[in-house]
């Protein structure tokens, strides 16, 4: 039985984890080949363990990445033609909660951390991939994940929000710059994944607030950005391109309001920058009153 994305190559950023790792096991069992970049070497080491499980090891790769590099993103496509011999989509979806707590309280240091992780990689993974595509001539996917922070306030924290609003529109202004070339570029917007990412070493009590803010009856996982990742990747959305993809379970149709904004809100008790499932520390501290 022949799947979605047989023959397809693929770089998925942050693949060592909760979405991206969701994602490059769906992408694997539908036929495509995929180079796997993340921070965190261990949780890399085991993502392949489990892929040679699977049998598929001989269509995977790993390589130790720093987004925020842009060295590091280029020897990660170049990886995709080396290893498979060409490139036909990109998730740019490696991600940190980065800086959280009042505005007042954040350093300038914790605002760019927070950048370089979540826009300059999305551009980097943007740039070297459409070099590739375009030279190949044939088109490709870009997909990007932003969030639904990045549509308004209430839904993350304020550097995130920012960050996550500059995916959305840098998306759909490569869109139309590539749409000439067969190239789409899209992102997918998830609402409350529950992922380590999310969890913050704190599950019971997260998975607790999210569902009390959630709609739907269930949490999302990583599985649903997955397929809707396979759709931006496949033939399937040829005609697709420019897009915002939400997948929340209708917290933005219900207004996010996540976080609250009064001074004892969770998200403006405590400063700092986290560091997501990169095996980097947090550097949290109370906030001053």
């Amino acid at each position: 039985m022949s799947g979605r994305l047989d023959g397809k190559v693929a770089v998925i950023t942050g693949g060592a984890s909760g979405m991206g790792q969701a994602t490059v096991y769906r992408f694997l069992a539908e036929g495509a080949s995929v180079v796997i970049g993340d921070m965190n070497g261990e949780t890399g080491a085991d993502t392949m363990a489990e892929i040679a499980k699977q049998g598929a090891a001989d269509r995977a790769a790993f390589m130790v990445t720093d987004v925020a590099e842009e060295a590091d993103i280029e020897a990660l496509v170049n990886r995709a033609t080396t290893d498979f011999g060409r490139l036909d989509c990109i998730f740019n979806n490696a991600g940190i909660g980065g800086a959280i707590g009042p505005i007042s309280q954040t350093r300038v240091e914790e605002w760019d951390f927070t950048f370089n992780v979540l826009v300059r990689s999305v551009f980097l993974g943007i740039k070297h991939a459409a070099r590739v595509m375009q030279d190949q001539g044939d088109g490709g996917s870009i997909i990007s994940t932003s969030s639904i922070a990045g549509l308004g306030g209430g839904a993350g924290p304020h550097a995130y929000s920012a960050a996550k609003g500059a995916v959305v529109n840098l998306t759909r202004a490569v869109s139309g710059e590539l749409a000439n070339y067969r190239i789409r570029v899209n992102a997918i917007a998830p609402g409350v994944i529950n992922t380590p990412l999310f969890q913050g070493g704190r599950r019971e009590k997260m998975e607790a607030f999210a569902k009390a803010k959630n709609p739907w009856p269930r949490l999302g996982t990583g599985e649903d950005i997955a397929n809707m990742a396979v759709y931006l990747a496949s033939d399937e959305s040829e005609y697709v391109t420019g897009q915002n993809m939400v997948v929340d379970g209708g917290v933005m149709a219900s207004g996010p309001n996540m976080w609250g904004s009064d001074p004892e809100s969770p998200m403006l008790r405590k400063s700092g920058v986290t560091h997501g499932s990169t095996g980097r520390d947090n550097d949290i501290r109370d906030v001053e009153r």
